[in-house]
């Protein structure tokens, strides 16, 4: 079928149009893709194939189902305003900063939009940082501020994560004096754990207490997610602190991560920092449409939050069972200590059409993350992940509790 508006829209409008709302707007298997090409060429995009509908793409932590039907209703009530640009068309980017102002109790200039999280990200790092002002990140963490700042000729300090897979909070404020940013990944990525709202205020007094001057992001990508009670979202404290920012994003739990739209919410001065580098026009009509028809769908994110959960546990128990260890998970991926190099698990589950993430050092050798995906494709994935396993041999085996 040829893509033409009339065919786009029809496709879109169809029920039996899901395998293209899941390739499309739900991106899946492309963060993975961009990231094994970073590598080499961090300069360069990824070239993404078309996707493959015999394959299980669990490799990039998107929604599977794609955005809701609130969402695609707007996207194509949109489809006309496609030759407006974002500040003309019918629902405009100001239209969705009000929303998200409103919703957080503060005004359009607390907020800025990018392409996706990863655009903040990107733009704090060379609005923080220098050669001389340092970024600080765990170790493993989400890759894109360390890959900027290499870029930048920013001084990177990375703190192991602890025996728990845990952000090292302590060592993290150690490491922040003098530091331009401390990106703090809650829940993190790739180690899917959580702290609570109390640890994460605690340890945003305790940098300020020794480099007042040093910004704080706080990345709530998986915020949607998280289901430990003594977690909270650090927007009250970007708000009402100077020198805090938290990102967040409309690519996992909306299932937009091909619509690329993210948003950083904190005190007007420091938003205006970041704002000087934002990517001119970077957000697109048809994400703005979609993002803010959805945004207050409350019903469509409880009905995500709770397939997680359900396919989440029924994952972490799989791997329990057969004996291997699994991160205490708040996100929609699990990080498991498979005991083998990830790249050898990779590759022979991509043998078998199911994709799983790319290495994470310094665990690229014992720990393989694996996104969540609906529940038929977790049941599809786990039996070849028992395959996989069972030819690894017993290594990483651990005592059933």
């Amino acid at each position: 079928m040829s893509i033409s508006r009339r065919n786009f829209v029809k496709s879109l409008q169809r029920g039996a149009a899901r395998p293209l709302q899941g390739a499309v707007v739900a991106a899946r298997g492309r963060e993975a893709m961009i990231a094994e090409a970073g590598r080499s060429k961090p300069w360069e995009p990824a070239l993404v194939p078309p996707p493959d509908t015999g394959t299980i793409r669990i490799s990039s932590n998107e929604n599977p189902l794609g955005p809701g039907k609130t969402a695609l209703d707007a996207l194509v009530g949109d489809f006309s305003q496609a030759g407006r640009y974002p500040f003309h068309s019918q629902t405009s980017s100001s239209d969705l900063t009000d929303l998200l102002a409103a919703e957080f109790h503060a005004e359009p200039d607390n907020i800025v939009l990018g392409a996706g999280s990863t655009e903040i990200l990107r733009n704090a790092v060379r609005a923080f940082t220098s050669p001389h002002r340092a970024l600080v990140t765990a170790d493993p963490s989400f890759e894109v501020p360390v890959r900027t700042a290499e870029l930048t000729g920013t001084p990177v300090r990375a703190v192991r994560v602890d025996t728990d897979l845990r952000l090292d909070l302590e060592a993290m404020a150690r490491a922040a004096r003098g530091a331009g940013l401390v990106f703090l990944c809650n829940p993190n990525n790739p180690t899917a754990t959580v702290h609570s709202y109390r640890a994460v205020a605690d340890f945003i007094a305790a940098v300020f207490r020794d480099s007042p001057e040093t910004v704080i992001l706080v990345d709530e990508a998986y915020h949607h997610y998280v289901t430990d009670g003594t977690y909270g979202t650090a927007v009250r404290l970007a708000l009402t602190q100077p020198g805090v920012l938290v990102s967040r994003t409309f690519s996992k739990a909306y299932g937009m991560a091909g619509l690329r739209i993210g948003y950083a919410v904190g005190q007007k001065q420091t938003i205006q920092r970041l704002a000087r580098y934002r990517l001119s026009l970077g957000v697109n009509v048809f994400g703005i449409a979609a993002a803010a028809a959805s945004f207050n769908d409350a019903a469509h994110i409880a009905s995500e939050k709770e397939r997680n959960e359900k396919v989440r546990k029924f994952t972490v128990d799989f791997f329990q069972r057969a004996g291997y260890r699994a991160s205490k998970t708040q996100a929609n991926f699990v990080f498991v200590d498979i005991g083998s190099p990830a790249g050898k698990f990779r590759d022979a589950c991509r043998k078998r059409k199911v994709e799983v993430g790319r290495e994470f050092p310094p665990f690229e050798k014992t720990h393989a993350r694996i996104s969540i995906g609906t529940m038929a494709e977790m049941q599809r994935a786990v039996e070849v992940f028992r395959e996989v396993l069972e030819e690894n041999g017993p290594a990483a085996r651990q005592p059933d509790c």
